[in-house]
């Protein structure tokens, strides 16, 4: 009877998911410990506006989850989504530099490290299936939108005492940051490239 509602198996899928919801929920254990109020607030509201958008997406068709941890009883992951996108939100808020010039390319290191593996995981696993009205692109937009809307509303709700923003002098040319964050970019770009071009 418990295996008719939870779909738990010797193999990647199971293993992803289960693992990404521990590493999540240990993450957010440690944030709200640094202050439950606010922290707690930015996980809810961005685990909701999350789940709502990708079952919006779900039932709009635009993309499906052939493997699903309770497949009896939901369309979509939803403790993975809870345990992933919220917790990226919470990192991204706390260690965000100070100025927007600086946000830019630290959220887009962000996406482009979020597209690879969510690329990853259409091509290799049965988590995710883009149908004919989502693609790449689509996706891509939304990382954009979904992290920099939050952001914004990190910015409203994390004070900055509890934040730590990384010292910009850490991106500048030459410097440790720097050389992560062009290094990601260019490998990344290439693969996308290299992806739909052969699509």
């Amino acid at each position: 009877m418990f295996k008719n509602f939870i779909n738990i198996g010797f193999n990647i899928e199971s293993f992803i998911s289960i693992f990404g919801i521990l590493i999540g929920l240990v993450v957010l254990i440690l944030f709200l410990k640094l202050n439950w109020k606010k922290y707690g607030l930015l996980f809810i509201l961005s685990a909701l506006v999350g789940n709502i958008l990708c079952y919006i997406f779900v039932k709009l068709n635009f993309y499906s989850f052939p493997y699903l941890l309770f497949p009896k009883i939901l369309i979509m992951p939803l403790t993975p989504i809870t345990f992933s996108f919220p917790i990226i939100v919470l990192i991204a808020v706390r260690y965000s530099p100070n100025h927007w010039g600086w946000k830019i390319p630290f959220y887009w290191t962000i996406v482009h490290v979020g597209m690879f593996w969510e690329t990853w995981l259409l091509e290799n696993t049965r988590l995710i299936e883009y149908n004919f009205k989502w693609d790449f692109w689509d996706s891509y937009t939304w990382w954009w939108i979904f992290f920099l809307i939050f952001e914004w509303v990190g910015g409203i709700i994390v004070p900055e005492n509890l934040r730590k923003p990384i010292n910009i002098q850490s991106l500048r040319f030459g410097k440790l940051g720097w050389a992560i964050i062009h290094f990601i970019l260019i490998v990344t770009i290439f693969l996308g490239g290299y992806y739909l071009g052969s699509l």
